[in-house]
């Protein structure tokens, strides 16, 4: 791997980020692909629109179709058919959103499986295990999610153990030899005195990209945003910092503003699947029957497929009628949003444009 900030602006920064399956213009969106699919999108329609690297979740992989199934076909880029970049999720975010289906102790987590009830194991050594069979560009350490609110001694025997599982995950990538890199994860809640204390520990490891971990879990924005502000200028500036799973467009850009370089959210494929679309003009709201007679694209400024082939009025028809087609173009066109949204970013950081049109892009 490289990383090279190649432009910058205040805290804003354009990288390039060099990895085994390709170049990752930064700042970049990563797709959602939970079990090797972004929904409603193929390959090719992710290339067309401008993804330069998507995220699979390793956890839910393990479980379905079973990290056996996917090694036959010689890791998860063959057997999905993407050939740019791959980043894999931990499990450790599971520990959060199945918390009522698992049990946590210093080892690791006992979860009961969603598909059968079955018991399931998951720590530092597995979940680096999994990744590595995986074969993705960057894995994750494995953390513990902490939720909100938590009380600052809660957050802090979590965030402490998270640096213990990231020094375990290190090690195991480490006798492993696997040429993913691997990213640690900063966590402590909204506390900054935890978030500077998990960035100074996992600084003196020195992995090779730091990621934010344990926001866009229930905190108010001005929480996340002081957070953001306290924790990013901790994090290495030659390395790429990641946000996990944040957010709406309006996130995106103050997070960049920040100097976050990397974003994924589940945002524009799961709104698309419920009728929201994004556009220069705010979201438009797909079900309002208001659209029913409407023959504008969504957004006359985009250029996906979707706005140069089809009206708001087929789009509401699609909808209105529960056809898969119609989820695909709304897919297509919330993610060419947000992929050309990064895209307009890195643009106005080069140009040196970016503070003052920013809430214009």
């Amino acid at each position: 791997m490289t990383f090279k900030v190649v432009a910058s602006l205040g805290s804003a920064r354009c990288g390039r980020l060099s990895l085994a399956h390709g170049m990752v213009e930064t700042p970049a969106f990563m797709p959602v692909g939970t079990y090797a699919a972004v929904k409603g999108m193929t390959p090719a329609l992710l290339h067309e629109n401008g993804a330069h690297i998507i995220l699979a979740n390793a956890w839910h992989l393990m479980l379905r179709p079973g990290i056996e199934v996917i090694e036959a076909h010689g890791g998860l880029h063959a057997f999905m058919k993407w050939d740019k970049p791959i980043l894999t999720d931990s499990g450790g975010y599971q520990i959060f959103s199945l918390a009522s289906m698992c049990s946590l102790s210093e080892e690791g987590v006992a979860f009961r499986s969603p598909i059968d009830g079955s018991q399931v194991w998951m720590d530092a050594e597995r979940s680096l295990q999994v990744q590595n069979v995986l074969g993705a560009d960057i894995v994750m350490v494995f953390d513990e999610c902490t939720p909100y609110p938590v009380s600052h001694a809660q957050a802090r025997a979590s965030m402490r153990r998270s640096m213990r599982w990231a020094e375990r995950s290190r090690n195991e990538h480490a006798r492993r030899r696997h040429s993913s890199l691997l990213f640690a994860i900063v966590q402590g809640g909204v506390y900054h005195d935890l978030r500077l204390e998990s960035a100074e520990h996992l600084l003196q490891l020195d992995f090779p990209g730091y990621a934010l971990g344990g926001l866009a879990v229930g905190e108010s924005k001005q929480e996340r945003k002081e957070v953001l502000r306290a924790t990013i200028p901790c994090m290495p500036s030659d390395k790429p910092r990641y946000l996990m799973g944040l957010g709406r467009p309006e996130e995106l850009i103050e997070a960049v503003a920040l100097g976050v370089d990397l974003f994924d959210c589940v945002i524009p494929t799961r709104h698309a699947r419920n009728g929201f679309l994004y556009s220069r003009h705010g979201v438009l709201r797909l079900r309002n029957a208001a659209y029913r007679t409407d023959l504008r694209s969504i957004d006359e400024h985009c250029r996906c497929y979707t706005c140069r082939h089809f009206t708001r009025s087929y789009l509401y028809h699609l909808d209105k009628n529960k056809e898969p087609l119609g989820i695909v173009l709304n897919t297509i066109h919330n993610l060419h949003y947000y992929l050309d949204l990064m895209a307009r970013i890195r643009a106005a950081i080069s140009a040196g444009t970016f503070e003052a049109n920013r809430f214009d892009l």
